[in-house]
């Protein structure tokens, strides 16, 4: 009959290598999550999505599923500790995310008092284009929520308080500018009338059934499989998804499109750079999941690009 041997674990201060917390008896089968447990019984105020454990302070962070007995240490582990500071559910960061442009806009085009001239309150544009502009504002973020509340799943993962107030500010302020400039009442219709706004119109509906339907697609994904199997995502029977034979991510694709048509419908420059710098920040996420896709998998297809048929 076997003896199991036991691990002493030592939890250091990963800035001042100050002793937090010794373990004793911690099961060899016990992972990191469970660890981050018994070390929240020593700091109340520490729990477990605010820990960032390491083996090396300046290493990689362990994950949650590492488990003791695999990881390159003896009988006796020395792990590095690291306050990543309040945490915020992932739903919470969406929600945050996007009532508020949702709202700024709306304050903007009824032109609430002391944002233009005292004479233009509560007036309206006359410009159909302005409306239509609203209407698209609106029901993108109406279905940015929806998705948040109903689409997407979220793991336990969380977001540094921090960095939600700095996303905060990006969104709200660039929706606070584009709205500023789109219901002024100096603004001026397209250079090419209504068929420039109609057309425009048609890709940023296209545009976002086919964001909506990306998401769908994953979800249904992630519910087939489970947290634990890793599969790649494939097209299915709706047509939005074949753009799945081309690239990764397709669903920033379809987001970037929404923008640029956007762009294209109100011809304002403030909207114009949020679509760039988006272009930008998405190419970098999708540049990450097609490579890690690539990595994982022997099969992934190699007609396949991060964000761009073809090109990107």
């Amino acid at each position: 009959m076997s003896r199991t041997t036991f691990f002493e674990v030592e939890v250091l201060d990963g800035r001042t290598r100050q002793q937090l917390c010794f373990l004793d008896k911690v099961e060899p089968h016990a992972t990191i999550g469970e660890i981050k447990s018994l070390f929240h019984k020593s700091y109340q105020q520490l729990y477990p999505a605010r820990q960032d454990l390491k083996l090396d302070p300046k290493g990689k962070s362990l994950r949650d599923d590492d488990v003791l007995q695999n990881l390159p240490v003896g009988t006796t582990a020395t792990i590095y500790f690291k306050d990543l500071g309040p945490q915020v559910g992932w739903t919470m960061v969406f929600l945050a995310e996007y009532i508020g442009p949702l709202f700024i806009y709306l304050l903007f085009y009824f032109r609430a008092p002391y944002i233009y001239s005292h004479q233009d309150a509560f007036t309206s544009s006359p410009y159909s284009v302005v409306t239509l502009a609203c209407a698209c504002h609106t029901c993108h973020y109406i279905k940015r929520l929806i998705e948040t509340i109903f689409v997407h799943r979220f793991s336990h993962g969380t977001m540094p308080l921090r960095t939600i107030v700095r996303n905060c500010v990006y969104y709200w302020a660039f929706s606070a500018w584009l709205a500023f400039y789109i219901n002024h009442p100096l603004y001026t219709p397209p250079s090419y009338g209504d068929m420039q706004v109609n057309y425009a119109l048609a890709i940023f509906v296209l545009c976002e059934l086919g964001n909506f339907s990306i998401h769908v697609a994953l979800n249904n994904l992630k519910a087939e499989g489970g947290p634990k199997c890793r599969k790649f995502p494939h097209p299915t029977k709706n047509p939005f998804t074949w753009l799945f034979f081309f690239v990764s991510c397709p669903n920033y694709t379809y987001e970037v499109g929404a923008w640029a048509s956007f762009s294209v419908m109100t011809q304002c420059l403030p909207v114009a750079l949020f679509t760039f710098l988006a272009f930008i920040q998405m190419t970098i996420w999708a540049k990450g999941k097609h490579k890690t896709y690539s990595r994982e998998f022997k099969d992934y297809p190699h007609l396949r690009m991060p964000i761009i048929p073809l090109l990107l």
